[in-house]
């Protein structure tokens, strides 16, 4: 790995960190002997600790919502298939990163910027998904906030299980829940 270390390895190790112990846990001599490097390494990618930490809130906001948008209108092209593609998907998440980057916007007004931007993108896409199947457009956003409510409350109740298979119970539950929902007018 140290042959092979580039930017990225050093800014999933800070993901990591901060889903797994929270922002004071992304700490560059924490993330070295992680990374079994040394603080040079770190030093040659990156200026400083908030190099680090900006390029944490654009790989989350990419690999949370764009990445995730573009996954599932690969996998499907009906608009409730794509409903059905996105909630399971991120219902069947651990939800660490995304409460550790909520527990992190509360304290950092920047990083608060970005969250409620990326809400603001996935609730679009959440509304435009149901007026597209059918969903009268004067609902269709009520319908999209409160499914993205019920999803971080998901998360908030549930982020960090260990248990898979009882995040993946969480997860079929709230899908027979929410499914029938979306295709009632």
């Amino acid at each position: 790995m140290k042959d092979s270390l580039d930017r990225s390895a050093w800014v999933s190790a800070g993901l990591a960190a901060l889903a797994n112990k929270g922002l004071d846990a992304v700490r560059v001599e924490r993330l070295a002997a992680d990374l079994k490097v040394t603080k040079g390494s770190f030093y040659w990618h990156f200026r400083d600790r908030a190099d680090l930490l900006a390029m944490m809130v654009e790989a989350w906001r990419t690999s949370a919502t764009a990445d995730i948008i573009t996954r599932v209108e690969a996998r499907a092209t009906a608009p409730a298939d794509r409903l059905k593609a996105l909630f399971t998907t991120v219902l069947r998440a651990d939800g660490r990163l995304e409460m550790a980057m909520r527990d992190w916007a509360a304290r950092d007004a920047g990083v608060g910027a970005v969250v409620a931007e990326t809400d603001a993108r996935r609730v679009a896409y959440v509304e435009a998904l149901f007026a597209a199947v059918g969903v009268p457009v004067a609902e269709a956003g009520a319908r999209a906030r409160f499914a993205y409510q019920a999803l971080l409350g998901h998360f908030r109740m549930g982020a960090g299980a260990a248990d898979e298979r009882a995040r993946e119970e969480r997860a079929r539950e709230a899908l027979e829940i929410i499914l029938p929902l979306m295709s009632r007018p």
